[in-house]
């Protein structure tokens, strides 16, 4: 069983590492640059790993901070109840995917700087195509292994994006503290922010959007943030260290400009 949870923690690493770092931080938000070639290899991998598409998630993200906690807003536990966000997140990306696939300007207009299209297999329709390739190595991980629990913990951990989404989408708008009076009910949920690479500092981040550092007090930890130094240092991803709001501006609380 230790096992299993041990591939299955690195799997989910993986996963939230794509989608925290790669789409959030660096894509959605432009507050880390990415080389050229470490850009394409997340597009052409983002999807098949995660079963995300990286441009539908980064258009539905700043749909989310355009219209916070509106009826708007893709996945607000505010208008859509807590529990039914699990469901409405799921919706809207599929909303999304269709609607950037159809070049409807709602869609495409907010992505205008991400110069790839939707991933080829959310085109072809074969979205499920990455969740039966993880469940066929999981059993073959089983079968080899003879020890199911690995099977499963490659497989849930492969699949586990829809779990981290809702608990970040979910809690973080619902549940929590709030450093800053940020006009929408985002909130910074520690426990939350443990699990998901410091993504739970959901009112920090909607105050100060482009900072690639999502922790403000002293005594918050973002995760994610070590393994932005870490890339840094190995030259996956660049800083932009104008981005991160000083001592004074966080005291301040100058909300930043502009959705992304």
């Amino acid at each position: 069983m230790l096992a299993g949870f041990i591939v299955f923690a690195v799997c989910y690493l993986l996963v939230i590492i794509y989608t925290s770092i790669f789409y959030h931080r660096a894509l959605a938000h432009n507050a880390l640059t990415l080389p050229k070639p470490v850009l394409n290899f997340i597009r052409f991998t983002g999807a098949p790993l995660t079963g995300i598409d990286p441009k539908a998630w980064v258009c539905m993200h700043r749909l989310h901070h355009l219209h916070s906690d509106t009826q708007k807003d893709p996945h607000s536990p505010q208008h859509t109840g807590f529990w039914y966000t699990f469901i409405k997140q799921h919706k809207s990306f599929e909303r999304t995917i269709l609607g950037l696939m159809r070049k409807l300007p709602r869609y495409t207009e907010i992505v205008s700087d991400i110069d790839f299209d939707v991933h080829w297999l959310n085109k072809k329709g074969y979205w499920y195509v990455p969740f039966v390739m993880h469940f066929i190595i999981g059993f073959l991980l089983w079968m080899t292994t003879q020890n199911p629990w690995i099977g499963l913990g490659y497989f849930f951990g492969m699949a586990s994006h829809p779990i981290q989404g809702f608990l970040v989408n979910a809690f973080g708008h619902a549940v929590g503290y709030r450093n800053f009076d940020y006009p929408d009910h985002s909130t910074n949920n520690t426990l939350v922010a443990w699990f998901v690479l410091g993504e739970g500092f959901q009112n920090n981040h909607h105050m100060y959007p482009a900072s690639p550092r999502f922790s403000m007090k002293s005594f918050e930890i973002d995760t994610g943030w070590f393994f932005v130094k870490l890339f840094s240092l190995l030259g996956i991803v660049k800083i932009k260290k104008e981005n991160i709001p000083s001592k004074a501006e966080i005291e301040k609380g100058t909300i930043t400009v502009g959705a992304y």
